[in-house]
C-alpha cells in the first residue's frame, strides 16, 4: 500500500512526519513525502532514504498576506495540486495524510480532486486555516485536544528518557532551533541568579545567535550548556528538572513524554494565539506553569521556579502522554481506507 504524507514548514509539523513515516515502516506501508522548497521541509527530508519519493513543491504561505497574495498564492497551491494528481496517479496512492501548514495544502486539495481519502491531523489547539477550511472535507479529522483525543505522535525517544525529577539541580531553556529571542534574553537574566542558587543551565539560543551568547555566558563567568540544534534533544531534556519554553505542540507534548515541568512563555504572534491554549491545556490541570510575553517580572518567575512542585508534577504528567501515538494515529487510518 502506498500512502502520501504532507506538510511541515516547521519542525512541530515535520516531527510527527517523521513519527509516522517510522510507523509506517514497522507496518510495511511505502510513503511518499510531498513537502515545500520553502521552510525546513528539505532540511529535514531532502536525504531521507525511508521515502518511496519525495516531492519538493513551490508552495508558499497564504496567512498574513494581503488579499490580492492570498489569492494569487490560492491559484498557485490549485496549479500544484495538479501535480499531486498526477503523482497520485503514478504511484496508485490510497491515501493522503496531512499534518498542516502550508506545505499540506497542494496534496490536501488534490486528494479532494482525486477522490482519495484524506486524513488530517491537527498538532495544535486551535486549528490552523488549512485544516479549518478542509476538516469538513476529509474522511476523518484527528487531535490530542479534540473531545475524540488521539495521542499525539512522539517519538519513543521522549519516553525513553523520562524520569521522575525531585529535585531543581538542572533547567533546560528551549527557543527551538531557529532561536527565540525572548527566551534567550530571559535566560542571560535569570542566569546570574540561578547561579547563585546553585542551578546548571542548559540552554538552546539558536542557530543565529550561537556565538553571541556563548560569549556572554563567558563574560558572566557562567558555564552552561549552550547550543542551538540537537538531534538528540531528548538527552538535554533528560538532564533537565525544569524547562521554560515556548508552547508549540510538539514541544509540549515531548515535554510532557519526559515527564519534564515546564514554565511555558508562548509565542504570542503564534496564529490564533494558538501556543497560549496549547499550554492553557496542561495549566487546566495544574500541570505548568504559565507567563505571557508582556508580563515576566524576573523576580516572580525566579520564585516560581523555586517554588514549582517538580514531583508532583513529573508524576502526573506521565498520564498526559502515550508512547506509539503515532502507532494508534496509523492504525486507525489504515482501518478508513
Amino acid at each position: 500500500m502506498m500512502i502520501v504524507l504532507t506538510g511541515g514548514g516547521t519542525g512541530g509539523h515535520l516531527a510527527i512526519v517523521r513519527c509516522l513515516l517510522e510507523s509506517a515502516q514497522r507496518k510495511n506501508v511505502a510513503c511518499i513525502y510531498i513537502g515545500s522548497q520553502n521552510g525546513q521541509d528539505m532540511a529535514w527530508f531532502e536525504k531521507e532514504t525511508r521515502f518511496k519519493d519525495k516531492f519538493f513543491l513551490s508552495s508558499r504561505g497564504v496567512v498574513n498576506q494581503s488579499k490580492f497574495n492570498k489569492i494569487n498564492s490560492f491559484l498557485h497551491i490549485l496549479k500544484l495540486s495538479k501535480e499531486c494528481k498526477q503523482i497520485f496517479k503514478n504511484y496508485k496512492v490510497k491515501a493522503v495524510i496531512s499534518v498542516g501548514g502550508y506545505s499540506a495544502a497542494p496534496a490536501s486539495f488534490g486528494a479532494l480532486f482525486s477522490n482519495i481519502p484524506l486524513f488530517i491531523h491537527e498538532q495544535n489547539s486551535k486549528s490552523g486555516s488549512l485544516n479549518k477550511l478542509l476538516k469538513p472535507f476529509c474522511k476523518k479529522f484527528f487531535s490530542a485536544f479534540e473531545e475524540e483525543i488521539t495521542p499525539y505522535p512522539v517519538a519513543d525517544k521522549f519516553f525513553d528518557h523520562a524520569r521522575i525529577r525531585k529535585e531543581l539541580k538542572n533547567i533546560i531553556f528551549l527557543g527551538g532551533s531557529q532561536g527565540a529571542s525572548f527566551i534567550n534574553e530571559l535566560a542571560i537574566n535569570l542566569a546570574p541568579r540561578l547561579k547563585e542558587k546553585n542551578i546548571n543551565i542548559i540552554h538552546q539560543c539558536g542557530k543565529n545567535d550561537l556565538e553571541k551568547y556563548k560569549q556572554i555566558y563567558k563574560n558572566l563567568n557562567i558555564e552552561a550548556d549552550i547550543f542551538d540544534f540537537s538531534p538528540n534533544l531528548e538527552q538535554k531534556m533528560s538532564i533537565a528538572d525544569l524547562a521554560i519554553s515556548r508552547a508549540g505542540a510538539s514541544t509540549l507534548f515531548e515535554l510532557c513524554a519526559n515527564t519534564l515541568p515546564a514554565i511555558f512563555i508562548p509565542y504570542p504572534y503564534a496564529a490564533k494565539n494558538h501556543q497560549y491554549f496549547n499550554a492553557k491545556f496542561l495549566q487546566e490541570q495544574d500541570l505548568c506553569k504559565i507567563f505571557t510575553q508582556n508580563n515576566t517580572d524576573i523576580d516572580e518567575i525566579l520564585q516560581t521556579i523555586l517554588q514549582i512542585n517538580l514531583e508532583d508534577i513529573s508524576t502526573r504528567l506521565q498520564n498526559i502522554s502515550q508512547k506509539n501515538g503515532s502507532d494508534i494515529l496509523l492504525e486507525k487510518i489504515l482501518k478508513l481506507i
